[in-house]
C-alpha cells in the first residue's frame, strides 16, 4: 500500500517544517553531490530562521507518510532583459528512500505555480554535469542548458568563495 504524498509550501515558523528543511538539506549536504560534508552547527541552528527572514526565499517541502522526504528551496532574483522577477531553484533533494516517486517534478509543479504568482519570467536552476539522474528530471520538465548563442557556449556557474 503506498503512503500518501504531500506537497507543500514551507511555514518556517511552524517547527516540523523547519525542523523538515534542516533535515533534509543537510541529507543533501552529505550526498556526494551536495559536497559530502554535512550542514555546519550555525547552519542547523539557523538556517530557518534566516530563510524565514528573507521575503525572497521560498520552499516547498514533500512529505510521504508524514515523513520529510523532498525540498526544493528557491530564491527570487531578477531578470534585467526581460525586466520582471524569476525564480531560482537553489537547492533540490529527494531523500534516498523516497526517491522514484516522482516528488521532484511534484515539487517542480508547485515552484512553478509560485513563480507564476509572482510573476516571474522564468525558473533558473544550477546541476553539475555528472548528475545525470538531476539532469534527466530536470530535462523532462522542461529545463534546458543556457545558452544565448550556440556558438559562444553554455552558461557556466562560477563562484568566489568569501
Amino acid at each position: 500500500m503506498s503512503q500518501a504524498i504531500k506537497i507543500t509550501r514551507a511555514q518556517l515558523s511552524l517547527p516540523a517544517h523547519a525542523e523538515a528543511v534542516v533535515l533534509l538539506l543537510d541529507i543533501y549536504a552529505r550526498d556526494p553531490m551536495g559536497g559530502g560534508e554535512g550542514l555546519g552547527e550555525y547552519a542547523k541552528q539557523n538556517l530557518a530562521q534566516e530563510l524565514e527572514a528573507r521575503s525572497n526565499a521560498h520552499a516547498v517541502l514533500a512529505f510521504v507518510g508524514g515523513d520529510p522526504a523532498g525540498l526544493a528551496i528557491c530564491l527570487e532574483g531578477f531578470s534585467t532583459f526581460a525586466c520582471k522577477p524569476l525564480l531560482n531553484i537553489h537547492d533540490v533533494i529527494v531523500a534516498p528512500q523516497h526517491r522514484g516517486l516522482g516528488l521532484c517534478t511534484k515539487m517542480f509543479a508547485e515552484v512553478e505555480a509560485l513563480a507564476k504568482e509572482l510573476g516571474c519570467c522564468k525558473l533558473t536552476l544550477e546541476v553539475l554535469e555528472g548528475n545525470e539522474t538531476a539532469r534527466q528530471a530536470y530535462s523532462r520538465f522542461g529545463f534546458n542548458p543556457y545558452e544565448l548563442d550556440p556558438g559562444l557556449g553554455r552558461a557556466m556557474f562560477w563562484e568566489k568563495r568569501l
